[in-house]
């Protein structure tokens, strides 16, 4: 199989030092995320687009590859195609023939043929001489030269005939790696997950920050939502993910600040905390799912109160964003389902919460407040790289227990996200009397109080991340009944 990766339209415009640069670096990001499917992968390409080689033939794992490239930042759109040494026009005519006769029966259609190169015809006299034969030699119900039924997509590069035979939208955007490292200040809801996204379509490396409110419960949940967007998104790049224990300052605040600044002064000492922490890991920017007027801290004159106290540039890729937009957004990513069921641990909510905050009266607020509560916040702040969450989930006296095969009796969940299950079914290897339920790991802990205690459960997912934390975060909920199935 041959994937044609087609440019963002941005990259195409830099000059040319930077955009060799870019290519190269997306390169490295395809080879990167789509290694584990082909260890053997061939990528190339330096200019107008990049060729992914594979030997793989099983359909599945194709669409695995397909579906891995539509997640990469960088990529415009991506060609399944045939690739041919340039041959005369009829020799065109007949390749084509081979691989859209079936698909035009019954059906209009029109030929698209882009060029690139010196030659001696134009693009359309390649439509209108395979047009022609495809008009005569086929089923089709004839030319439609707009908003046709079939399109026959064909490319000419040099001395190269591409037959196109499916087109993949991408995701966009630079690729990772291109730009500098962010910190995005994560809460597991809507508008942080997105904000997240966002900045890596940009090409920003996003590493994590996480306030604890709402114990360990709120912290499993945010994980499980970096995990899936690195997974999905940026797993070309090895991330952190920073967790503060701000239970502390939420209580200092309560019990120190006039109620209606409560919402202002904790902004400003999240800002404060992640300066530190971005200090430490060398990095120039926060990144926050902040709207402008979304709630009565988001109003522009308590966003500049807060960002006063930032030394860090403060990105704010939503600040403009209707609500609808964003949901819409992180159901396109694959995020609504369970950012949706994540709480919002709102430990200060004011009664009457000021919308133009003085910074004077902030700042006087705030000499109430004890600041070695907010130094021990963040000295005791855990940093771990992203692929090491589930193992510190699975510390302490929780024993994840890992089997090959299933015991008698004992039901199988595939926690999988349903985009995963659709794109690929799962069967427990050499056992067809199992008994599976589909279970998506947002809905597991709603769900599992549900089922009948008496059974055994072991979790599935594809790369036994997810399964292993949720399986380690049931048990230390008191259900013994629960391990992981390690089908290899």
């Amino acid at each position: 199989m041959l994937f044609l990766v087609k440019l963002f339209p941005e990259i195409t415009i830099k000059s040319r030092p930077v955009r060799r640069r870019f290519v190269k670096q997306l390169r490295k990001n395809i080879r990167s995320v789509l290694r584990e499917f082909d260890n053997e992968l061939l990528v190339s390409g330096d200019w107008d687009s990049i060729e992914v080689e594979t030997s793989v033939t099983d359909p599945l794992v194709l669409a695995q590859m397909s579906e891995r490239l539509g997640c990469t930042p960088g990529i415009a759109k991506y060609l399944e195609v045939e690739k041919y040494q340039l041959p005369d026009m009829d020799g065109m005519y007949q390749l084509a023939k081979e691989f859209y006769a079936d698909r035009l029966e019954g059906k209009t259609f029109a030929v698209r043929c882009k060029r690139s190169g010196r030659h001696a015809f134009k693009s359309v006299e390649v439509e209108q001489y395979v047009g022609g034969g495809l008009n005569q030699h086929t089923a089709s119900a004839g030319v439609k030269l707009k908003n046709p039924d079939v399109t026959v997509a064909l490319e000419i590069r040099g001395d190269l005939f591409f037959v196109v035979k499916d087109q993949k939208q991408g995701l966009g955007g630079f690729p990772l790696g291109c730009q500098d490292s962010v910190l995005s200040l994560i809460s597991g809801g809507f508008d942080s997950s997105v904000s997240s996204y966002l900045c890596m379509k940009r090409g920003l490396l996003t590493h994590y920050c996480f306030f604890n409110l709402g114990g360990r419960a709120h912290e499993v949940a945010v994980k499980e939502v970096a995990l899936f967007l690195w997974m999905k998104y940026h797993s070309s790049h090895r991330v952190k993910f920073i967790s503060v224990p701000f239970e502390g300052v939420v209580e200092e605040i309560l019990q120190k600040v006039d109620n209606a600044q409560m919402g202002v002064i904790l902004k400003r000492m999240m800002l404060r905390a992640a300066d530190k922490v971005a200090e430490e890991l060398n990095i120039e920017a926060l990144v926050t799912g902040e709207s402008v007027a979304q709630v009565s801290s988001q109003t522009l004159p308590n966003l500049a109160v807060i960002d006063a106290v930032a030394e860090s540039l403060v990105l704010r890729p939503l600040s403009t964003s209707d609500k609808q937009d964003i949901i819409d957004i992180s159901r396109k990513t694959g995020t609504e389902e369970f950012s949706k069921d994540i709480p919002e641990y709102c430990a200060v909510i004011s009664n009457k919460p000021t919308t133009r905050a003085k910074p004077e009266r902030i700042e006087k607020e705030e000499g109430h407040f004890d600041f070695a509560v907010l130094e021990e916040a963040v000295a005791n702040a855990n940093y771990q790289l992203i692929t090491d969450l589930i193992d510190d989930v699975a510390k302490g006296e929780t024993d994840v227990q890992f089997m090959s095969e299933v015991p008698a009796g004992a039901i199988v969940i595939d926690i999988r996200h349903p985009d995963e299950v659709e794109l690929k079914s799962f069967a427990v290897k050499g056992q067809s009397d199992v008994e599976l339920l589909e279970i998506p790991f947002y809905k597991l802990r709603s769900n599992f109080e549900q089922l009948d205690k008496s059974r055994q459960y072991l979790l599935y997912c594809e790369k036994g991340i997810m399964s292993r934390l949720h399986a380690a975060n049931l048990l230390e909920e008191g259900f013994p009944n629960v391990a992981v199935l390690n089908q290899k």
